[in-house]
């Protein structure tokens, strides 16, 4: 662990939902808190001490997600009652309701200006809203199976969608075409996301795994196997040098990707953790699970290592989001490539007890979760042992991606003075074709007059 880190610490908890949490959310301001239980409520928190949460009434079966609006005035939250709701956030509550899908949905998110919404259903559709007209606009149909998740690019270019047909699969919202498709033969991913310079996705496996991609060069850039049961949930930092992960193993984990290992491992959870988020500031994050408890933690182990610019530069390397010139459209990528894999022990980390079936059980019907009399907390920094050797990694992760980048770039660069090359000749010859044809015609009239 490098030095002068800082342990993350719950700083306190909530308690309200009567089922699992299923999605949480930090309001722009970083004020309130938003989420989504089994119990088919939606509950809005205030960080202030003593205030009061209020409770949404609207959907008729479980609230599988939801996000507030880049404005913060607005919450959209998603049912398996197969609708979307969008909330007024006042003292009633009102909503207004989308029929969306013809079947539970799964995810919504909101594009980063706010104007449009994407949502995704179990009817293998990922369907894209208008927000100032409150309509539908279109949908993108490429996925075999239900689509668990699709979210927005920082830029709203592309959306990045995960199905139970094992793919993961990037899409233009300008032409509304899939534009790029990874492959996994082992298991399919529950969340994913873009980093937030959009040039990476991260996706929470079935496989118990976490991968990193660059959509740019189509490259599995990190593969971490941290956790002993299914991943559910990830965020970004917002400086996205570090994720946070939600696993059924009941613990979440904190993944350090400019040294590429894992740091910390969270255990305050009784029972599967279902969602993490960090604030917009990244000086907190929430989790949430089928103890039906909303624990919030001060992040803290940033604060030293990022606030420092000279040490930020040296860390970071900051780039443009990617032009979509930069994404080709491939054949499948399969996840065989294990270059930058971190894997831990099982002492890293505490199992559920009975952890097959009734983890099942619990995802299933999470009233059977057994009640807990205090929230238990117990937090590890990962052994220096996480880390990758030097074989393993022959360079710094940051400076490879940097080098490859700029090679990337270089090559985009010669093809494209190669093609200004060819037009240039082009229209040279046309403007020789131009003045030989200009001087006959001259002669031509010359000669009768």
């Amino acid at each position: 662990m490098a030095s002068g880190l800082e342990d993350p610490i719950l700083e306190r908890y909530f308690k309200g939902h009567k089922a699992a949490i299923t999605s949480a959310d930090f309001s722009p301001n970083c004020k309130q808190i938003a989420t989504a239980s089994w119990d088919t409520f939606l509950m809005l928190w205030s960080l202030k001490p003593h205030a009061r949460a209020y409770r949404y009434v609207g959907h008729k079966d479980v609230v599988t997600s939801l996000q507030f609006s880049p404005q913060g005035n607005l919450l959209a939250s998603a049912s398996r009652d197969r609708t979307v709701r969008l909330w007024v956030l006042d003292r009633k509550g009102k909503s207004s309701e989308f029929k969306a899908h013809t079947a539970p949905v799964r995810s919504v998110d909101f594009s980063a200006d706010g104007q449009f919404l994407v949502t995704a259903s179990e009817d293998k559709s990922i369907k894209i809203w208008s927000m100032y007209r409150q309509r539908f606009l279109y949908s993108l149909y490429r996925h075999t199976h239900w689509v668990r998740c699709a979210k927005f690019s920082p830029d709203g270019r592309l959306i990045v969608s995960c199905s139970e047909d094992k793919t993961i699969k990037i899409w233009d919202t300008t032409n509304k075409q899939c534009i790029n498709n990874f492959s996994d033969s082992v298991g399919f991913a529950n969340f994913v996301d873009f980093n937030p310079n959009g040039t990476c996705i991260a996706s929470a496996g079935s496989d118990h795994a976490v991968r990193i991609w660059d959509i740019r060069m189509n490259k599995l850039l990190q593969h971490y196997k941290v956790h002993s049961c299914g991943v559910n949930c990830l965020s970004f930092h917002p400086l996205g040098n570090s994720l946070v992960t939600a696993s059924s193993d009941g613990t979440v984990k904190i993944l350090d990707l400019i040294e590429g290992r894992l740091i910390y491992t969270l255990q305050g959870h009784t029972g599967p953790v279902f969602t993490v988020s960090f604030s917009k500031d990244g000086e907190l994050f929430t989790s949430g699970g089928a103890d039906a408890q909303v624990l919030i933690w001060r992040t803290n182990f940033t604060q030293l290592n990022y606030k420092d610019p000279k040490r930020n530069l040296k860390r970071l390397h900051f780039e443009a989001s990617p032009h979509l010139l930069d994404i080709y459209p491939r054949s499948p990528h399969s996840h065989e490539d294990k270059k930058e894999t971190i894997e831990t022990t099982d002492s890293t980390c505490r199992a559920v007890p009975n952890k097959g079936e009734d983890i099942c059980r619990y995802f299933l019907n999470p009233l059977l979760m057994p009640e807990s009399s205090s929230t238990t907390v117990r937090k590890k920094p990962e052994d220096v042992s996480d880390v990758p050797s030097e074989s393993q990694r022959s360079m710094p992760l940051a400076v490879a991606d940097a080098l490859q980048h700029v090679m990337e770039q270089l090559n985009i660069l010669t093809q494209t003075v190669s093609i200004l090359e060819q037009r240039l000749s082009l229209t040279e010859d046309k403007l020789k074709d131009c003045l030989e044809n200009q001087q006959k015609l001259f002669s031509v009239i010359q000669q009768k007059s």
